[in-house]
């Protein structure tokens, strides 16, 4: 039972869930009403499980990291608990399932974008950029950012600009989101040797590139609005948590204490939750008919 619970540690359960809610409004939004069950249900899986190999990758290969820093050396593999076959063989498993539920049940596009983005997450992310550059979780976000992508074609089977638009989204929502991190947690990647922005330009010169992507973010976060796909519902969502988020950032910039930085990342994923949500709420309400035509993947 103890081991269970460790195994189900290394799948980040928390930053997992984020991504799945994330596909499952993607799923949503695909349809006029409720998606196929099978779509939802075995895309769900499929898409949980390969979240949860890239999250066990990234307990693997950054082992020696993660001792060193506070926030994850109680992970199951820094503190022994587990080995790491015992990481690389759960990973392995999950992830290969994962594979094998996505295209004998839901689609091969699904499995294929599903693929990629476990790859660009647990290889080209915490394998090589992580440690290569401080522009780390620009570039390497795009992993992050394809969940709705996953979760629109687990449905239709086909790519859409609308779903593309979430994608970027995400993208755009993820420098602000864990930079903020970053800075509170500075000391632990100058410790561990990372070059996260924080600790390679400054705090000042985090907080000016926090500002800036969050002005961008409430633009982005605007598009759906602005090109027909999502009504007055959730452009006024967006755009009241857009100035919620504009508040933090412009507060970050003169934080009253130490810790505003962290209170700064936990509002981004309120905000990101709530954004999808709006999305869900304005799609069911007033745009019954969303995803128009889709392009086609032969």
């Amino acid at each position: 039972m103890i081991q269970a619970r460790e195994y189900f540690q290394l799948t980040k359960p928390r930053v997992v869930a984020l991504l799945v809610f994330c596909a499952v409004i993607g799923m949503f939004l695909a349809v006029p009403g409720i998606p196929p069950w099978r779509a939802l249900v075995f895309g769900t899986l499929g898409i949980w499980l390969a979240s949860g190999s890239a999250a066990a990758f990234n307990h693997l290969i950054d082992e020696r990291i993660d001792k060193l820093m506070a926030r994850t050396a109680r992970r199951p593999l820094a503190t022994g608990k587990l080995k790491a076959r015992q990481v690389l063989v759960f990973a392995i498993i999950i992830g290969i399932v994962s594979m094998v539920v996505l295209a004998t049940q839901v689609n091969v596009l699904t499995a294929w974008l599903t693929f990629g983005g476990l790859i660009g997450y647990a290889l080209v992310y915490t394998a090589y950029l992580k440690r290569a550059t401080p522009q780390n979780i620009v570039i390497g976000g795009l992993a992050g950012a394809i969940p709705p992508v996953l979760g629109w074609t687990a449905v239709t089977g086909a790519l859409h600009p609308f779903a593309l638009q979430l994608c970027l989204i995400i993208f755009v929502w993820t420098p602000p989101h864990f930079w903020a991190l970053a800075i509170f947690r500075r000391d632990d990647y100058a410790r561990a040797q990372i070059p996260m922005l924080p600790v390679t330009h400054g705090v000042r010169y985090t907080r000016w590139q926090i500002l800036l992507y969050t002005i961008l973010l409430v633009m982005v976060s605007l598009l759906p609005s602005i090109t027909g796909y999502s009504g007055l519902i959730y452009f006024g969502g967006a755009l009241v948590l857009g100035i919620g988020f504009l508040y933090y950032a412009i507060r970050l910039m003169n934080p009253p204490d130490e810790y505003f930085a962290m209170r700064t990342f936990k509002y981004s994923i309120i905000y990101l939750m709530a954004l999808f949500a709006f999305l869900l709420a304005d799609h069911w309400l007033m745009s019954p008919m969303l995803h128009g035509n889709a392009v086609r993947i032969s």
